[in-house]
C-alpha cells in the first residue's frame, strides 16, 4: 500500500466520522438537550432577588474593605 492509499483511506474515514458527529448534533433526540444548554447563560437572571437577600446600609460599610491605612 502505497502513501496516497493510506491518505485517501484516512481521509474517507475522517469525512465519515465528521458526518457521523453531523448527524448526532441534528437529530431531533437531541434538540431539547441543545435547547437547555443554550439557555444556560440566562438561568441566573431568572432569579429573583429577595428583600432578605439585600444588604442593609449599616451592613454594606462594615463589609467594605478599609485598605491600607499606611500612607
Amino acid at each position: 500500500m502505497d502513501m496516497g492509499t493510506f491518505r485517501g483511506i484516512t481521509t474517507l474515514l475522517i469525512l465519515i466520522a465528521f458526518l457521523g458527529i453531523v448527524a448526532w448534533a441534528y437529530s431531533k433526540r437531541r434538540r431539547k438537550d441543545f435547547d437547555e444548554a443554550a439557555n444556560l447563560p440566562f438561568a441566573d437572571e431568572q432569579d429573583e432577588v429577595t428583600d432578605s437577600d439585600r444588604a442593609s446600609p449599616g451592613e454594606v460599610d462594615a463589609r467594605q474593605d478599609k485598605g491600607d491605612k499606611n500612607t
